[in-house]
Parts: C-alpha cells; structure tokens; sequence
C-alpha cells in the first residue's frame, strides 16, 4: 500500500472517546483512526515517538515509517463502540448534538483510495449513530473521493474537510512530506470542495523557519490568498516541533533533496543551545504575528498551536485573544 508493507493488527477500539487533541481546538474530545502507521512517511511525524511501546506487538525489526498498520474489522469495532447490548445507540441528548469528533491523530484518512473507502464508511457509522460532527485532515488530495461519499444533503454539513500545507512550494514539500501528493495539487482539492459548498478549514503546518522576519508575513498572506482562507470556518497553524527525532529526519531529508539553506537554517533553531532555543522562538513568533496580521479582522478564525515553557508561557498568554493557542 503506497509502496509500504502492510501489517493487519487486532483492534480493540477505533474511537477514542476523551482525546488530548480537545486541547488543540481540532475537536470536543473524540477522535478516531482506522490505522496506526500511515501510507505516506512525512519526515516530522510524530507517531513513530508515541508508538514506539509497540502496543499492537509488532515485529519491532519493522521500521513505523516502512510499514502501513491497518487495523482489522475497523467499521466493526467502531460500530460496537457506537451501540449498546441492545443495538441502540450509546451517544444520544442533546449536549451531543453539534460535538466534533477529528480524524485522524495517527494515519492519514485518504493516503490511497482503499482508505478512502474506508474512511467513507466510518464516517457514515458516526454519522448514523451519533449526532458528532466530524473533521477530517488530509496530506491527500483525494478528500474530494471521502466529500462524493458523504454528500448526501442530511449529513453534508456535519463533515469538515481540511488539507495540511507546511509550505506552498511544491519541491519543497516533497523533500520531507514523503509519499505525499503535491500541495498544489491538495489546494486544487481544497478549492473543488469550497466551490462544492462543502465546509473547510485551513492546516498550515509545520512551516519551517525562514530567513527574515518579513519573509513571514509574506507566507501568511499568500497563504491565505491560495488556500481561500477567506471561505474557511478557521485555520489552524504550526511551526515544526521536537518529536522523536523529526528535527534530524527533517533536516536530513532537506539536505538530501538539495535544500541547503532550508536544512541549516532548521539546524539553528534546533541544536538544543541556549542560542538555538531563543532563534527557535523568534521562528515561532515571527509565525505567529504574520498569521494573526492576516487574521486580525476576523476573531476566532486562527488557532496557532504553540507548546511553551514557563519563560514563554506569558507571552503567548497575552495573544490567546489573537488566535494563540497554549499546549
């Protein structure tokens, strides 16, 4: 699958009920995923450093970033998590109604068209025993596929679709996006379920650092302007972060595709010097004030995710109102 060996693991649960992610503002706690190593092998992901227990028992010889873990009997499970003994359903009243369940934390939910498939057939589960709304996040380009599938008028609205796009330069992005479609391809598919009236919103994450402080602005105005952000509910943003080794990986990956600059100028930010900690959070600031500057006319529309420590927790309290928010 996408040029990876598949693993089939039991799964107990598909749904997790009560999700970190709540903190992110991606959904009201519920999130699930079908799998637990994607189809695609970004060099940042931080799945490899959350999995590396290996719950699922798996042969540990087995890179995460070679594999594609699916997750057997997924709709099924999901189904028994949905419904009570009797067949009913569990997730009834009306403090569910409206709820936002997001999908996925751990693999992509349209890497290939199987998982298309699969991730239509999930949704259609939420969406027959529960009254959630649910949010979907793709590298992909092929959330149209998932959106043609879920189109049907009584449950159109109760589906948002958003694409991740770190950077709008498509070489770019293939040098430590591995696996994925262009962005420019995902942005086309990000105007065809606009233009179909289908709810979106913007990912734009994980930016890499860039060589002036103006250079940031730039980014978040074009940004904005390609992905329409003016016809998005809200747009999430993020710098790159330390997970696992995705600092090294990324870094390597950039210098191996020909981006030098790019490469070493991760390399300042992420040595673990007191210099490279403070050129860090310049890169994260200067993120930060370009997007809200693109923003600042519309109150609530970003949420910049930023984990912070105490010398830099009031400072990035102080622009909650902005669109800062604190992990």
């Amino acid at each position: 699958m996408n040029g990876k060996s598949v693993v089939m693991v039991p799964a107990k649960t598909i749904l997790n009920f009560q999700s970190g992610f709540v903190h992110k503002m991606l959904c009201d706690g519920p999130t699930f995923s079908t799998g637990s190593a994607c189809g695609y092998s970004c060099s940042f992901c931080y799945v490899p450093a959350i999995m590396r227990k290996n719950p699922h028992g798996i042969d540990p010889s087995l890179k995460h970033e070679e594999i594609v873990v699916r997750r057997e009997n997924p709709i099924e499970v999901l189904r028994r998590q949905l419904t009570r003994a009797n067949g009913k359903p569990k997730i009834t009243g009306p403090d569910e109604v409206g709820r936002v369940v997001f999908a996925s934390p751990l693999v992509d939910v349209a890497a290939n068209m199987d998982l298309v498939r699969e991730t239509i057939e999930a949704c259609r589960v939420i969406l027959e025993l529960t009254p959630w709304t649910i949010r979907l996040l793709s590298k992909s380009n092929l959330l149209p596929k998932v959106a043609e599938g879920l189109a049907d008028p009584a449950i159109k609205d109760r589906v948002i679709y958003g694409v991740s796009t770190g950077t709008l330069d498509d070489r770019l992005a293939q040098a430590f996006e591995g696996g994925t479609p262009l962005v420019s391809k995902r942005i086309q598919s990000i105007h065809w379920l606009q233009d179909k009236g289908f709810r979106t919103y913007g990912m734009i994450c994980p930016s890499l650092p860039l060589e002036t402080r103006e250079d940031y602005w730039d980014f978040a105005r074009e940004c904005a302007e390609k992905l329409r952000a003016d016809r998005m509910e809200h747009v999430w943003a993020e710098v790159i972060n330390v997970r696992g080794e995705s600092f090294e990986r990324t870094e390597a990956a950039l210098r191996e595709a020909g981006f030098a600059r790019e490469a070493e100028r991760l390399k300042a930010v992420s040595l673990g010097t007191p210099e490279s900690k403070l050129a860090w959070e310049d890169y994260a600031r200067w993120t930060f004030e370009g997007h809200a500057e693109v923003y600042a006319g519309v109150p609530g529309k970003l949420r910049f995710l930023q984990y912070v420590t105490k010398p830099t927790e009031a400072w990035w309290a102080a622009r909650e109102n902005q669109g800062a928010v604190l992990l």
